[in-house]
């Protein structure tokens, strides 16, 4: 079982047409990591141990200045607990 969920928004300082593309890639490095994940409309959710999530979100940094980002926010919500904790125990009972 995963011991953190990590929630990170990236805000790409980029022109505004370029924003989602960025965003898409940094999806993409996620997806690709095989780690279990849940993207919202402003976050993306995911679930692993906390050395690995906390490396892809420098990834993800290196990612938007790749892309041509100035600058690059963003926000990190980390739920830690030792004994594991999943997004599905958070959400399983909301989803339809």
């Amino acid at each position: 079982m995963s011991e953190a969920t990590l929630s990170l928004k990236v805000l790409p300082v980029v022109n505004e047409e370029d924003i989602y593309p960025v965003v898409d890639q940094v999806i993409a490095m996620l997806r690709d990591s095989g780690l279990n994940y849940v993207v919202s409309p402003n976050d993306t959710t995911i679930e692993g141990d906390l050395d690995t999530l906390l490396n892809l979100v420098k990834k993800a940094q290196q990612i938007c200045i790749a892309a041509g980002a100035e600058r690059v926010f963003s926000i990190v919500t980390i739920d830690y607990k030792p004994d594991g904790v999943t997004i599905d125990e958070k959400i399983s009972s909301y989803r339809r």
